[in-house]
């Protein structure tokens, strides 16, 4: 489960390096209220309404300013889980609004273009997270990177599968999650 504190950050987004001061002219209150409604409004735009949204960071009550600035919007849409983290800027309520200008983009690119074109857009805020019960991404237990192919998939499956698989000293569990994984992998590719 995801929280809103401290920072969620998702696998796969390197965080910053440094960060720019922002020129944003915005309060931590305007700033959260702009997400929220961009969101709300991206998700009527699509028809697929925005659920579950979880503003991830390391604000707390009485510390505003803390020393990681950065800021992962989680939330539901179209089916998926998705993530849109920023750590670019010097305090969080520019993060914040540097989130809601993104949402803002894709409300942009919906309404110049084609669902079909944003949910592809849409494919590069899709963070590596466990499934449900605990199990690890996909990439993890195949050990590949950001853009596997459909034979990197075969073939790291081959190559794990002679130590994984029951017959060759593995587990049954073992061999069960390295096959979802595969067939996950697959799915996701096929999908992109």
């Amino acid at each position: 489960m995801t929280a809103a504190f401290p920072l969620q950050w998702p696998e796969g987004f390197p965080r910053a390096k440094s960060r720019e001061p922002g020129k944003f002219k915005t309060t931590l209150p305007a700033a959260l209220k702009n997400v929220q409604d961009s969101l709300r409004r991206f998700g009527e735009d699509s028809r697929a309404p925005i659920s579950s949204i979880i503003l991830s960071s390391n604000v707390t009550l009485g510390q505003s300013k803390p020393a990681d600035p950065g800021v992962a919007a989680w939330f539901l849409w179209d089916g998926e889980q998705r993530c849109i983290p920023v750590d670019r800027y010097q305090t969080v309520e520019a993060n914040l609004q540097a989130i809601h200008h993104i949402i803002e983009a894709r409300r942009v690119e919906l309404r110049h273009g084609t669902l079909a074109l944003v949910r592809a857009t849409f494919k590069g805020f899709v963070p590596a997270l466990p499934a449900p019960g605990g199990a690890r991404p996909w990439r993890q237990v195949l050990d590949l990177g950001a853009r596997p192919t459909r034979e990197m998939v075969e073939t790291a499956f081959r190559t794990l599968a002679m130590t994984r698989h029951p017959d060759h000293g593995g587990t049954t569990s073992d061999f069960a999650e390295l096959t979802a994984a595969r067939e996950q992998a697959l799915k996701e590719i096929a999908g992109a």
